[in-house]
């Protein structure tokens, strides 16, 4: 099984945001340009631009509160925890994300996807997920949250304009979770709390690690396992765009 190792890098603005930044890999992670798994409690960045890809936030469910976004076509929506919003930028667009109640902590997850280059000028447009409408998987000793694409026959209601798909996957201890990679996607895992096993090797936030499997030509399966403790890591794939 063919496995690519890329490296968190860690970050601090202004005392009120940590991160754990995956960025400068675009082309390993195709079609993400990057992630961000962070924690924020306070305003820490100004209304600033986005073009030519879109900007995701997913709250993650342990978030202390919900974040108040605003952007510069109209939207005006508090992102619950559990809930996704996605901002597709195309030509362009301004947005501000703040923690809906001061003092308390935003845990999420800021993500960047590519757009195909026929795409990229499309007028911008937001799509959004409550949490209560995420669709969510059972099986022994896990449980996966699917807010955009897909996990065997469950679907995300969303449609965005770029072909990936999000598992917010909780595990139990000794449980295996397989996930199948369908021919010509890449996948990633971004481990949130916990060590997760796949591959033989083993990953979690703090060492920095993750692991990338590059999209190949036929499908596949990979498995997910919790040598101890419980896991929460969110797995992203989809094939990769034009480097056009």
């Amino acid at each position: 099984m063919s496995i690519v190792i890329a490296q968190l890098h860690r970050a601090n603005h202004a005392g009120h945001f940590r991160a754990f930044g995956l960025r400068g890999e675009a082309g390993l992670l195709s079609p993400f340009l990057g992630v961000d798994h962070y924690w924020m409690n306070g305003p820490t960045f100004p209304p600033h631009r986005h073009a030519g890809m879109s900007a995701v936030s997913y709250l993650l469910l342990d978030s202390e509160t919900g974040m108040a976004n605003r952007d510069s076509i109209g939207t005006d929506n508090l992102i619950r925890p559990g809930g996704l919003h996605w901002t597709t930028a195309g030509q362009g667009v301004v947005h501000e994300e703040v923690p809906a109640e001061p003092g308390k902590t935003v845990h999420g997850l800021q993500i960047f996807v590519g757009l195909a280059p026929a795409r990229r000028d499309i007028a911008p447009f937001p799509l959004t997920i409550e949490p209560q409408d995420v669709p969510v998987i059972q099986r022994p000793g896990a449980k996966i949250r699917v807010p955009v694409g897909r996990y065997g026959d469950t679907h995300s209601p969303l449609t965005p304009p770029t072909e990936v798909t999000l598992l917010d996957v909780s595990l139990e201890a000794g449980a295996e979770l397989t996930v199948p990679v369908a021919a010509g996607h890449t996948l990633f895992a971004m481990p949130i709390f916990g060590t997760v096993e796949v591959a033989d090797q083993r990953f979690d936030s703090e060492h920095l690690r993750v692991p990338v499997f590059p999209a190949q030509d036929a499908p596949r399966d990979i498995s997910f396992r919790v040598p101890q403790g419980s896991v929460k890591v969110v797995l992203f794939s989809g094939p990769p765009l034009p480097l056009v």
